[in-house]
Parts: C-alpha cells; sequence; structure tokens
C-alpha cells in the first residue's frame, strides 16, 4: 500500500475501490449528511462509481484529492482528507470528514495539519482555501486552528446554500 504520509497515529492513502463498504459508511453518516449533504451513495456500486468519478479520477487529474485516513495501530479506516480542485473555487481546497466515534480525539487536527504541509512542501500550492456551513462549528475551529483564515460567506453558482469560506 502506497502512503501519501503519516503522522504519529494516522496515514493517509489513495482511495480504491476496495473502501466501497467504508464510503458507503462514511457518506451516510449523521455528520456527513448534515454538513455536507446526501451523496446519494447508499450502495457499494453507487460507492464505487463515486470513488471513480471523485477521488481517484481526482488522483489521475491532479496528482491529489481526497483519500483515505486510517489508524496507524489497527489500519482502521476513520475518515478521509485531501486536497480538492473545483471549478467554482479559484484555488484548491482542503476538505475532511470523520466517522462521528473518532471526533474529539484530535484526529482531524493532527491529518489535516499534515495534509497543509505536505500540499504546500510536495505540492507546491501556496494558497489553500476551505468551505464550510456557518453551523459546522467543529470545522471552523479546526480550520482556523490549521491555520486558515476567514475570507466571506458566498453561495457556489446555482445554489442558495451559504458557506463560509476560508484561506490561509
Amino acid at each position: 500500500m502506497k502512503y501519501i504520509l503519516e503522522t504519529e497515529r494516522l496515514r493517509l492513502r489513495e482511495f480504491t475501490l476496495n473502501d466501497t463498504k467504508f464510503i458507503v459508511e462514511l457518506l451516510n453518516s449523521p455528520g456527513w449528511l448534515q454538513f455536507i449533504g446526501d451523496k446519494n451513495v447508499k450502495t457499494e456500486d453507487q460507492a464505487k462509481n463515486y470513488l471513480e468519478n471523485e477521488p481517484i479520477k481526482s488522483y489521475l487529474e491532479n496528482g491529489y484529492g481526497l483519500s483515505l485516513v486510517e489508524r496507524k495501530g489497527d489500519n482502521k479506516a476513520i475518515g478521509m482528507c485531501g486536497i480538492i480542485n473545483r471549478s467554482d473555487l479559484d484555488y484548491p481546497d482542503i476538505g475532511f470528514a470523520f466517522l462521528s466515534e473518532f471526533n474529539g480525539k484530535g484526529y482531524a487536527f493532527e491529518i489535516a495539519s499534515a495534509t497543509m504541509n505536505y500540499a504546500k512542501d510536495k505540492l507546491n500550492i501556496s494558497k489553500i482555501l476551505a468551505i464550510t456551513l456557518a453551523e459546522n462549528s467543529k470545522s471552523i475551529l479546526l480550520l482556523e486552528k490549521i491555520g486558515l483564515k476567514f475570507i466571506k460567506t458566498f453561495c457556489f453558482p446555482n445554489s442558495e446554500e451559504e458557506l463560509l469560506l476560508y484561506s490561509n
């Protein structure tokens, strides 16, 4: 298995089509549905399609994307984190999501800060954005803790959902 980066407790690796069960679980977790939205990924076939058209496509097109976060001790998949290119943003943004049982243990900060360093040092991306909902207080705290600052509120084209935009 090729790892993108390792921290004290975690590893980040590219998703493979063997991760469909985890994708179904994560994309249907309460936090994902509340703060990211329903991606209509309920089956392993839908998860395979999501993986092929989102993270795996991004690896091929950009050389990076959302990746699987696993614990070193037991190789347990606990979340995702990575850098994303969105057509409606001027710069790449960092994204992350974790299964709820792994919240509050410092995992998100550990992998998000390592991902920020990786983006800057290895991918040579100097400006990184982040987006979140105003009610996602945990995400806001994490974004600020990894050095991002609030810039403005905005909506993506064809959406009325107001988002907060952060930048380093």
